[in-house]
Formats: structure tokens, sequence, C-alpha cells
């Protein structure tokens, strides 16, 4: 059963980039292309609907919005064309990201910030 509910979660991770690439294409119509900005923009939004933090109803927008939106949202594109979002999509999970480059800046913004507020506070209780 956890083998089958990973399987579903990467398919979900893969539809949801479809889902993204969607959105950009430009034959794909209007009313569905704001419909599948919108449910890319929510699932890999850090803010939900409702916060992970309040118990049960917290994870349960994650797992019954999102699945529901990009039903939708595929329901609305035709077979072929979705087949295509998926295959890119495949392929672009399948490369290796810059993980390392993008945590390191986010390390140097943060150090960076801290060395700077820890200055700003120095320079002004010496005075």
């Amino acid at each position: 059963m956890f083998d089958r509910i990973k399987v579903w979660a990467r398919a979900l991770k893969r539809d949801v980039y479809a889902v993204y690439l969607a959105a950009r294409d430009p034959n794909t119509p209007w009313y569905v292309k704001v419909l599948a900005a919108v449910v890319a923009a929510y699932a890999f939004s850090p803010i939900d609907l409702i916060p992970d933090f309040i118990p049960i109803l917290g994870y349960l927008d994650d797992l019954i919005l999102v699945p529901l939106g990009i039903w939708l949202v595929v329901s609305l594109i035709p077979e072929p064309a979705m087949a295509e979002y998926r295959a890119r999509a495949s392929e672009f999970m399948q490369r290796p990201h810059g993980g390392k480059i993008a945590a390191a800046a986010i390390i140097v913004i943060w150090v960076s910030g801290a060395a700077l507020l820890c200055w700003f506070a120095l320079s002004r209780w010496n005075r």
C-alpha cells in the first residue's frame, strides 16, 4: 500500500508540472490557462488556504484541493496535449537540478542578512 501511495505522489508531482506547462502553452484556451495557473501556483506555493499547523485540516486541503484542481484541469485539456505535457514534465523531473546551488545561494543570503543585522545592532549599541 505504501508503494502505491509513493507512485501516486510522484504522478501527482508530475501532473502539477504538466499543468504548469499547460498554463504556459499558447495553444491552451484562456480559461484553462487561468485555471491551470491558479492550480499550479497553489500547488507550488508555500502558502496554503488552511495552514498546515492546524491539526488534520491543514493537510486535508493539500490532499483534496490540489488533486481536485489537477483533475479538473486535466479533464479540460485534450488527451494528446496532456500526454505531451506529462512527457515533458517526466523528462524535467529526471534531470538533475541546481538544488545545491540554490541552497548555497539561500544560505549566503541568510548569513549576509544576519551579519548585516549584527553589524547594524552593534553600531547602534556602541553609540
